[in-house]
């Protein structure tokens, strides 16, 4: 993978993967669940064409459970990559606890026009 930087846009719901040149070539976008409990949730990871296949999506996922750890909270992921990855990932990414992962799929659906 090129040199790429991983950034948090809190605020946006969207961690970011920017490119050498500013540009930026992926994303996950996600929300902070309240309650229950505290959680990232992942909904949408998205890697620009030009740039699929250099590992950005699992350097993304990576860095979203690395970011959740730092932060003392879990993920409840909803995205089906992220859910795919933590699979391949049990060490990194901690199963994600069923009532969080319902009170996320609640969430979603009272904002259907936020993803």
């Amino acid at each position: 993978m090129s040199d790429i930087e991983i950034r948090d846009d809190r605020a946006a719901g969207r961690l970011e993967a920017v490119g050498d040149g500013g540009e930026v070539v992926g994303r996950i976008e996600y929300f902070v669940l309240e309650s229950p409990a505290a959680a990232l949730v992942p909904v949408h990871t998205v890697v620009e064409p030009a740039h699929e296949g250099k590992g950005i999506a699992g350097s993304l996922a990576r860095e979203l459970y690395a970011l959740a750890a730092r932060d003392g909270v879990p993920v409840a992921p909803l995205c089906p990559y992220v859910v795919k990855w933590a699979a391949r990932h049990p060490e990194e990414a901690p199963a994600a606890d069923p009532g969080l992962l319902s009170a996320a799929k609640d969430w979603l659906r009272a904002h259907p026009g936020r993803f």
